[in-house]
């Protein structure tokens, strides 16, 4: 038995247009075949959306490790302190950054600030989002969040940011035209790799049966702690230099594709 591990954007979906007919029904024949199957997402849960629910995945590894769930039961929530997540917008804002912060009912930020003009995907996720996007305006000492997502201006500061926050959180700095103005700031000692083996062990996986699927630069960590990395043919350059197979992209059959290769499907 292999535990099988997927990055949500640019590996088993597409924010856009969902989950791709072949991935989906790859997916569901990995089960079958009694392997286990997770998502591990930078999203937080509350973004984990209908589209990836309906996959029946036996878990979800969320906000890049901060959040763990196995069939339906909720395994580790661990949030920011509500000092901390305080303290953060402060420090973001001062540092012209727009602060989104993720946790697992809810998504806080400013619609007058997190706008297109900052995401090209800002109004999609609040329409994905629904009444799961709160304001952090009103909400300052209601902060339930696992993790932040930084967004850049052109008159930001990030790396004198990224000190000020070094006592809370570790820095992912992305790259592409999805994630490519977002430092994702995830709080210090966990990871998706970290993640991933937790749940190994929590399940008697060895870690070399472990094999994960990613793109991006918040997927380095579980190349670095799996048994067999899959990059997708759309990753950054980084996780496609890490990779033990890459695969076609996404949207030509890519997970499908892989998983006949490595004979689990």
């Amino acid at each position: 038995m292999k535990a099988v591990f997927f990055d949500a954007d640019g590996t088993l979906c597409n924010i856009r247009t969902g989950v791709p007919e072949s991935a989906a029904a790859a997916v569901s024949q990995l089960m079958k075949n009694g392997h286990l199957a997770f998502l591990c997402t930078g999203r937080c849960r509350a973004l984990v959306t209908p589209d990836l629910l309906a996959l029946g995945l036996d878990g979800i590894l969320a906000a890049c490790g901060t959040y763990i769930e196995y069939r339906g039961k909720v395994l580790l929530n661990h949030e920011v302190s509500l000092a901390a997540a305080r303290e953060s917008v402060g420090i973001l804002r001062r540092n012209g950054m727009v602060p989104v912060l993720e946790g697992a009912e809810y998504m806080y930020y400013d619609r007058e600030e997190y706008t297109n003009s900052v995401d090209w995907f800002a109004g999609l996720i609040t329409q994905l989002l629904g009444e799961r996007q709160k304001p952090i305006a009103g909400n300052e000492y209601n902060l339930h969040i696992n993790k932040i997502s930084a967004k850049k201006l052109p008159s930001s500061d990030p790396e004198r940011a990224c000190r000020e926050l070094a006592q809370y959180f570790e820095p992912i700095r992305h790259v592409g035209s999805f994630e490519g103005r977002t430092i994702e700031l995830v709080p210090n000692g966990f990871s998706k790799g970290i993640g991933v083996e937790a749940v190994c062990r929590a399940f008697g996986v060895p870690i070399q049966d472990a094999v994960v699927f990613g793109d991006s630069n918040n997927d380095v960590s579980m190349f670095e702690h799996c048994g067999f990395g899959v990059a997708m043919g759309n990753a950054a350059p980084k996780i496609q230099e890490m990779a033990d197979y890459v695969t076609a992209p996404m949207e030509e059959d890519g997970i499908a594709r892989a998983l006949i290769h490595l004979g689990l499907i």
